[in-house]
């Protein structure tokens, strides 16, 4: 079942310098989401991103590294119909983890950051 496709739902929005996080709808074409803070452009998050508290630094530095590689917090696929909740790294530990895996391994890094454990290969 299409959870995402019956109903327009709200995408997070995040700005890691102010580690501000608002759900807004997808912007019009050509326009983008602006933190009120900074007038920075804001990031997509995705879906069922769940923001640290805002006094939490260490925490939004590994939010800011995930959305820096592209990845968004969707935890199905992007239509809801998937079952398997996508992994993104919670901790500095477990960032550090998977940065080590991907020098390793020579696999880019949103490789490595979706996997749940940094030592195995998913397929």
């Amino acid at each position: 079942m299409c959870v995402y496709a019956f109903a327009h739902y709200k995408l997070h929005y995040v700005c890691t310098e102010c580690r501000l996080s608002f759900k807004r709808h997808y912007p019009e074409q050509g326009r983008e989401h602006l933190c009120p803070t900074c007038s920075e452009p804001m990031r997509c998050a995705g879906h069922d991103f769940a923001a640290p508290s805002r006094h939490d630094v260490r925490a939004w530095s590994v939010v800011a590294a995930v959305l820096g590689e592209g990845l968004r917090y969707e935890g199905f696929e992007p239509c809801g119909c998937g079952k398997q909740p996508k992994y993104r790294p919670r901790t500095r530990a477990e960032l550090r983890a998977r940065r080590a895996a991907a020098r390793r391994e020579g696999i880019p890094l949103a490789e490595a950051l979706s996997r749940r454990d940094a030592h195995v290969a998913e397929g």
